[in-house]
């Protein structure tokens, strides 16, 4: 049902740094390449199908990921919308191989998206602000705001 490409860690009979031949885990899911996140689907709580994951974008100043480009309608590549997801609104699930995302399918057509030929300047702070509200995140590194 879900893509394949979230690989469960290979299992390793070493462990560095560790005693003997205690068996250690891979880097994920803690710590995962963005190639493999790449191409992942993307569902909602209702199981709702809501595309897949096309980009992972870092941010360069401070290293963490700002956005998942998610990809969403369309058919085989042609007639996509784009939407930047904050990275804090989507959730691993490595039992399904999958992310979460806690959005209606109705809700995510009316976010604000962009298409392959016109991609919004996403270092502009007044879009973020509009993409972290449609999604209820806060921008990495700024407090919540006041109840």
């Amino acid at each position: 049902m879900h893509d394949e490409t979230l690989a469960e860690p290979a299992e390793h009979t070493t462990n560095p740094g560790g005693e003997g031949d205690a068996p250690h885990r891979g880097p994920g899911p803690r710590l995962m390449g963005a190639s493999t996140l790449t191409g992942n689907d993307v569902f909602n709580d209702h199981d709702e199908d809501l595309g897949e994951i096309r980009e992972i974008m870092l941010d360069m100043r401070t290293g963490r990921v700002g956005y998942a480009v998610l990809s969403f309608g369309g058919f085989m590549g042609l007639g996509d919308k784009l939407f930047a997801v904050p990275w804090a609104a989507l959730e691993l699930d490595t039992s399904s191989r999958c992310f979460m995302l806690r959005v209606s399918k109705a809700r995510l057509q009316g976010a604000p998206g962009f298409d392959k030929q016109h991609w919004p300047d996403m270092a502009d702070a007044e879009w973020a602000k509009g993409v972290h509200q449609f999604y209820g995140t806060q921008p990495q590194g700024e407090p919540p705001p006041d109840p």
